[in-house]
């Protein structure tokens, strides 16, 4: 029946018993497949995860500083992974890491939860932290250069009524010529 048709038997369940076959057209079944599967690895989303490292001792400015760009990851949808890195006897104050730590997860509660609590990791504590739906802003489509709208010329006639000036342009004088002089 399928070569009268001009077409392929596919079998579909081989484990059945007997066996499911269907007539069908085989390359078009296999590029209908590829298709599906190009629009469920669109739908899919990547999850990235930035770093942002500090020390246990940060100045209160570069503190807020490195808190700004968190915030900015996580409202960009990607999880953040804070790096406290110790040095020497700082080992011996992992306290200021863990309080460090806790600041800036309560500083950010409203847009993000903490996936991975503090821990100790050698000479490093971390912790992650994962955006609320809520929090993450979409971010505009991508546009090339060429295709964005160009801002608005001055139209010819707008040109031409703009207020005279107060010498007609063919009076102006040319600035004078500086010379210089030869010699030493």
């Amino acid at each position: 029946m399928a070569a009268e048709a001009d077409l392929d038997l596919v079998e579909v369940a081989a484990q059945a018993d007997p066996p499911v076959c269907r007539i069908m057209d085989y390359g078009k079944y296999k590029y209908e497949q590829a298709v599906k599967q190009k629009e469920a690895r669109k739908k899919q989303s990547q999850i990235v995860v930035k770093e942002m490292k500090m020390r246990p001792k940060i100045d209160r400015h570069d503190y807020e500083t490195k808190k700004g760009h968190v915030v900015r990851f996580l409202r960009q949808g990607a999880k953040v992974k804070i790096t406290i890195m110790f040095r020497g006897r700082e080992m011996s104050h992992m306290d200021l890491g863990r309080k460090l730590l806790d600041r800036l997860a309560e500083d950010v509660v409203d847009i993000a939860k903490i996936e991975a609590f503090p821990k100790v990791d050698g000479r490093n504590m971390t912790m992650v932290l994962s955006p609320l739906k809520e929090a993450v802003t979409a971010r505009p489509a991508y546009v090339p250069k060429h295709e964005r709208p160009r801002p608005e010329a001055v139209e010819p006639d707008e040109a031409e009524s703009a207020p005279a000036t107060e010498e007609p342009a063919d009076t102006k004088k040319a600035p004078p010529k500086v010379t210089r002089a030869e010699g030493g």
